[in-house]
């Protein structure tokens, strides 16, 4: 029998280290012949972990999810004895499990089922198929860069655009005295609500590795550069062990595989500035300077890293690209839409019974990742809204649940797809005040080097601020839609020019909740702290003192078993006192 524990790093932050290292001390102690254990990344399934996954000598699939430290003896004792009968009370339930069987995984396809620590495992699993093909068949650059465009791949990283192009406009240009062209990864994630990339570090590095190495024969660079987020500490480990063994076993270096193709792969740590997910702003960073948007042209693929012709894509884009090699561009382009080709990986969040990462095929709709795939709505409450794109897209409403997704089709709505952030709200969310959140986050992330973003932001932010605090003014609304658009028309780079967009898509879809705001001076969500009163439903009340006693403020006051009272005075609309309610008689009004 096996035993693999899911060590991402939602898996770990959940406890999968100690039930790791308890059923490893158990093993170690019995020493019990036939039993191995083993790590993989996370399988997407983040709302169950810590998650062991048993295979049993025939090699079926026992999944055990939320597993903790305590159970860990119990495991120990089914896969020693044989009886697997005792750990059925942690088996994941079947509607769970149609979280994985609803999807369609390319990019994560190794993510959740390998060892991401061991390069024997990979190769187990087809990896390294791709460059051997290449290499092993004499396919030209031209080749691979024509498979590519069959394939229809677009990037993954937010702008949606065609990969085939890029590497040809990078293989194409003229290097000049110098002579070297640079393959670059934009591993800078940085919206909130996104996990994609991480995943995919962590828990399948080669197939990053081997995606960059394809792209670096295509365009002809020497020299491939993994740009990661400093905050991504794992990923960063395992991505380093796993460029040693790739340049060990003669996939990365010189003369790779016996041929007359070099390439080597270096990770820069960057230090979180949101701005350099832009690609010229992530060069300038990589050559040492402040992260900074150049003007455009020259592109990247023109005069990019030191001047150099290079090429940007994604975490995804490039984990996509060994299968497209192996499988055929006409493969992957049999799935998605005429517009967009393929499948796409969201980090689904927010108000959602089952979060974690999906990959579902492109046209797929909004309704049937977040409701047949993610279960729908925590706590039964109703849908409100499903933010798209992170702070570069919108708040679509339920009107919206059957869009499908395509580049095109989102981008219809006001929203976009984005790098794949999906975070999903309930009728408790007050839109204006997500949309300012999202502001705020791009306001604090410009860098300032352009009038339209550095001020634009903080002017549209100052109105947004008015608003959420009961001081908004007639008027307010028109002056929010003439600061968006002259930004998204003044701006430098994507980051300015897509701040404005959670404040369109709110005016557009909600905007009897910005005049209620304004107008009437209150939150129809109830979360606006300025403008709620909270009080007690005399007749729910039962005089149980929980909310009295969770009050810091002493607002609360009446006798056990009467009803009890607020004194809005006193009250600092902290939400205890709802919380600790458990008759649902503490309101907001």
């Amino acid at each position: 029998m096996r035993l693999v524990v899911g060590e991402g790093s939602c898996g770990l932050a959940a406890g999968a280290g100690a039930v790791h290292t308890r059923l490893e001390a158990l093993l170690a102690e019995a020493n019990p012949t036939g039993v191995e254990l083993g790590i993989t990344g996370c399988n997407g399934m983040c709302f169950l972990e810590p998650i062991v996954d048993l295979y049993d000598d025939e090699g079926a699939l026992h999944r055990l999810v939320k597993v903790q430290e305590k159970d860990a003896d119990k495991i120990y004792q089914a896969v020693t004895t044989g009886d697997l009968s005792l750990v059925d009370g942690l088996c994941i339930s079947s509607e769970d499990a149609e979280f994985l069987s609803r999807q369609t995984r390319i990019a994560l396809r190794d993510c959740g089922v390998i060892d991401p620590e061991s390069i024997d495992d990979y190769i187990a699993h087809g990896g390294y198929q791709a460059i051997s093909k290449i290499l092993s068949t004499g396919m030209t650059p031209e080749d691979v860069i024509a498979e590519i465009d069959v394939s229809g791949l677009a990037g993954r990283g937010g702008a949606g655009f065609s990969t085939a192009f890029k590497w040809r406009a990078a293989r194409n240009a003229d290097p000049g005295e110098d002579g070297r062209k640079y393959l670059i990864c934009n591993a800078d994630e940085g919206d909130p609500g996104a996990f994609m990339d991480r995943a995919v570090i962590e828990g399948d590095p080669h197939a990053l590795i081997e995606g960059m190495l394809v792209g670096a024969y295509a365009i002809g660079a020497a020299e491939a550069i993994v740009y990661v987020r400093a905050e991504y500490p794992l990923a960063i480990v395992r991505l380093r062990k796993a460029i040693a063994d790739a340049t060990e076993r003669g996939y990365l270096g010189d003369n790779i595989l016996g041929s007359d193709f070099s390439c080597t792969l270096r990770i820069k740590a960057g230090a979180g500035a949101f701005v350099c997910g832009e690609e010229t702003a992530l060069i300038e960073s990589l050559e040492g300077k402040r992260g900074m948007p150049r003007l455009k042209p020259p592109f990247p693929a023109q005069a990019g890293y030191w001047h150099q012709p290079s090429n940007i894509n994604n975490v995804e884009t490039y984990a996509n690209v060994a299968w497209i090699i192996v499988n055929g561009g006409a493969a992957f382009a049999a799935m998605g839409t005429e517009n967009s080709k393929g499948t796409k990986v969201f980090a689904l969040s927010g108000k959602i019974r089952r979060g974690g990462l999906v990959e579902i095929p492109m046209g797929t709709t909004l309704r049937e990742v977040i409701f047949d795939i993610g279960g729908g709505i925590r706590d039964n409450k109703e849908f409100k809204a499903v933010q798209l794109g992170g702070p570069s897209g919108g708040c679509l409403p339920a009107s919206k649940l059957d869009t499908v997704i395509d580049y095109r089709e989102l981008g219809a709505t006001g929203a976009i797809m984005g790098s794949g952030g999906m975070v999903v709200m309930d009728e408790s969310t007050c839109m204006v005040g997500m949309a300012r959140f999202f502001l705020d986050f791009t306001a604090k992330e410009s860098c300032g080097k352009c009038v339209h973003c550095r001020l634009g932001t903080k002017r549209m932010l100052e109105i947004l601020d008015r608003i959420v605090n009961g001081k908004g003014e007639e008027g307010d609304i028109e002056k929010l839609e003439d600061l968006c658009y002259a930004i998204k028309d003044g701006a430098l780079c994507g980051l300015g020019q897509t701040a404005p967009n959670p404040v369109l898509t709110t005016i557009r879809y909600f905007r009897d909740e910005l005049e209620a705001h304004i107008a009437e001076h209150s939150c129809p969500a109830g979360e606006c702290r300025e403008l709620i009163t909270y009080y007690i439903d005399q007749d729910k009340c039962i005089g149980c003192t929980a909310c009295a006693r969770q009050c810091p403020a002493k607002a609360i006051s009446g006798e056990r078993k009467s009803p009890h009272k607020i004194d809005p005075a006193l009250c600092i609309k902290c939400g205890n006192c709802k919380t600790a309610c458990r008759f649902g008689a503490v309101q907001v009004k």
